[in-house]
């Protein structure tokens, strides 16, 4: 029993937290934009890796792929606690296509060495 114990608090003081970064909403909803032939996404990103600070956004189909979209950037440099607000903008011929709002985290290349995995979080769009 006591060898148990042990393990076991072994186990729970050596493991890692792991983390990753938040994008929200979870299931977005196309909006009508401002110019006529576009729709709109407004989407929130929050970096909880100190060891990242660059994500790129990507949209995709059902089938994983992918579809031309306009934002402000498609890589944004996010500190570490930091939230970062953006509009994605996706061609009305698009829509009915577009199913995955995705954010992938950018490893840089001096980080390579260390053991860092590069997470990618995707929002599935809401159908009306």
């Amino acid at each position: 029993m006591i060898y148990r114990v042990l393990i076991i608090a072994i186990l729970l003081s050596t493991t890692s937290i792991v983390r990753s970064h938040e994008m929200v909403p979870t299931y977005p909803i196309l909006q009508p934009a401002f110019m006529n032939g576009l729709q709109k996404l407004n989407m929130t990103l929050f970096n909880k890796r100190a060891e990242v600070e660059y994500y790129e956004i990507a949209v995709f189909t059902d089938q994983w792929v992918p579809i031309p979209f306009v934002s402000n950037y498609t890589l944004f440099k996010i500190p570490y606690l930091s939230t970062l607000n953006f509009d994605v903008y996706i061609r009305d011929e698009d829509k009915d296509r577009v199913t995955y709002i995705c954010s992938q985290s950018k490893l840089r290349k001096e980080q390579l060495t260390r053991t860092v995995v590069s997470s990618r979080i995707c929002s599935k769009v809401e159908r009306l």
